[in-house]
């Protein structure tokens, strides 16, 4: 998607300059090249080398440098970019550039644009939510700098709260939404599902599962970087709320299917998360009390909602593209094709969660995709990227299903 496209990072003083290696990474991935200035700051939490490795460019850092000052190099490092990305933005580069201080290369760079610019903040959740950053941000809102995060979470300061770098695939996703003009999936509806379901079994205890959802959320903020309006409905997770995404919350697969059902007209409804099969038929008004010498308690269970097979039903409710998923252990894609047509879904996206993938919480996956013209094996990727390719299939899928019916 950004094949072509020019970024210029700037890489500040924080410990999460350790997330640009990835950045990189990932922004090469998907086509653009990367061009990076790092401050002396930055150059203390990761080095010049390991940043011109993944970019294979050269690392821009001294403002006084006569060879590109010679050809006014802060001038043409500001203006060569499609846009300038600033992650992380700490608050000593944000008050800077609110400032229009121009004291180091970066900052210069920054006031010599006349280029988008979009950056990720993160610092300490009391300088996030000071008077002066707060006035700082806003100020720079009103010149145009988009902004993308922070997050809540643990930091390095042994802090929780706002101030948390947004994860590198959030922060490609927004520099797509930046830069990507041609979003094959405007004006289409879609529904994730992400995460686990908690089932009662008394007022303090459920049945619930592994699941992170950083792969639904992932796929939820993919889909909306190619245009479509995203309803996310997530079960208890830690990782954040994706950008441009409704989120609805649920606990149980009850509150799931109902909230899948209120989402409304649909095009694309993505079923990734891991809903718990049963749930407990007469759960406890109160907390069921462990006795002395007494045998625990016979746990009697009833079937949950099946989500994916209501959204799959036909009818003229049924969205043109149904993608379940399939959580395996072993016989990993032959129980998918068998989900498939049992549930009768369009696409099934089959991955093993045995131990030893590390799946369930890690950040890589290997996918199967089935559908009806056979089995696609992805190879092991970064869940953002597993959500990016998945995005693409859809949007590709739904434009060929556009032509057919124009051609007919």
């Amino acid at each position: 998607m950004l094949h072509g496209k020019r970024i210029l990072l700037i890489v500040a003083g924080g410990i999460a300059a350790f997330k640009s290696a990835e950045l990189i990474r990932l922004l090469r991935g998907r086509g653009a090249s990367v061009r990076c200035v790092l401050t002396e700051a930055g150059a203390k939490f990761v080095t010049p080398l390991t940043l011109q490795a993944l970019s294979e460019d050269r690392v821009y850092g001294d403002m006084f440098s006569l060879t590109d000052e010679s050809e006014m190099g802060h001038i043409q490092l500001s203006r060569d970019a499609d846009l300038l990305v600033v992650a992380p933005a700490t608050a000593d580069l944000l008050a800077r550039m609110a400032g229009g201080l121009a004291n180091d290369l970066a900052a210069t760079v920054l006031l010599a644009t006349d280029k988008p610019v979009l950056a990720a903040p993160a610092m300490n959740v009391r300088m996030w939510t000071h008077a002066a950053t707060v006035a700082n941000v806003e100020t720079l809102k009103k010149r145009g700098i988009t902004f993308v995060g922070p997050n809540d979470g643990a930091m390095a300061c042994n802090e929780h709260g706002p101030g948390r770098m947004s994860e590198p695939a959030e922060i490609v996703a927004a520099i797509e939404a930046v830069l990507v003009r041609d979003r094959p999936l405007a004006g289409r509806r879609a529904l994730v599902t992400s995460g686990p379901t908690r089932e009662a079994l008394d007022p303090v205890r459920f049945i619930s599962n592994h699941s992170s959802g950083k792969q639904g959320h992932a796929i939820a903020a993919a889909l909306a970087a190619l245009g479509a309006d995203v309803t996310l409905v997530s079960g208890p997770v830690a990782v954040p709320d994706p950008q441009g995404v409704k989120v609805m919350k649920i606990e149980s697969a009850d509150q799931m299917l109902a909230a899948c059902l209120d989402a409304g007209a649909l095009d694309i409804a993505v079923c990734a998360a891991a809903v718990a099969d049963w749930k407990a038929a007469r759960p406890a008004a109160g907390k069921i009390k462990k006795k002395a010498g007494a045998p625990p308690p016979a746990l009697e269970l009833a079937p949950n909602p099946d989500i994916l097979a209501t959204l799959s039903k036909a009818g003229p409710k049924r969205p043109a593209l149904v993608v379940g998923f399939a959580a395996e252990t072993e016989n990993v894609v032959a129980n998918a094709i068998e989900k498939r047509g049992r549930k009768g879904c369009d696409w099934i996206v089959a991955n093993d969660v045995s131990p030893a993938t590390g799946t369930f919480g890690g950040e890589r996956n290997t996918v199967h995709l089935i559908t009806a013209a056979g089995t696609e094996d992805w190879p092991p990727l970064g869940k953002g990227d597993v959500a990016m390719r998945l995005a693409g299939r859809i949007a590709g899928h739904l434009a060929e299903a556009v032509r057919k019916q124009a051609a007919e």
